[in-house]
């Protein structure tokens, strides 16, 4: 069930950035945010990454998009353009099935992983983390792409 509500929210980011080119993503939400659908899918990339092959794993796996030196590196460095636009969806693609195939392989929810601000965490844990955190960004989504092209709705 927790798997499928957060397969359910993954498509509902891709549904939001369906049909749009480079430009478009990389559109900025209101100055001074940097807050893009592009910035939102390499964020999620990197999102993804942490909890499942850093914390759960235990894979020395560093972001993606960011850093401690660059903590808003995902969102901020996010150019348009049809490389950087591939890049952050291949990244995304590749962070999803990682965690799926470990949801996939877990004997229980009740697997666990150390984090270093939260300490232990389970699988059930991160799994419920992810819905939330899809969830908000995809209301971020909502409204970047009413502002590209006047398009609402799931």
């Amino acid at each position: 069930m927790l798997a499928g509500f957060l397969g359910a929210q993954r498509a509902t980011l891709e549904l939001k950035c369906a049909g749009l080119e480079g430009a478009d993503l990389a559109l900025r939400s209101v100055e001074p945010s940097t807050l893009s659908l592009l910035g939102l899918v390499r964020h999620l990339a990197d999102v993804e990454r942490r909890w499942f092959r850093r914390v759960l794993a235990g894979e020395d796996a560093p972001a993606l998009f960011s850093s401690e030196a660059d903590p808003d590196g995902d969102f901020d460095r996010a150019q348009a353009g049809p490389d950087a636009v591939a890049q952050a969806w291949r990244a995304w693609r590749c962070e999803v099935a990682f965690a799926d195939a470990f949801v996939a392989d877990a004997p229980h929810l009740d697997v666990e992983g150390e984090d270093a601000w939260r300490g232990r965490v389970s699988l059930r844990w991160v799994l419920v983390h992810l819905i939330e955190e899809y969830a908000r960004h995809n209301g971020h989504a909502d409204l970047l792409r009413e502002r590209i092209d006047g398009a609402v709705g799931v």
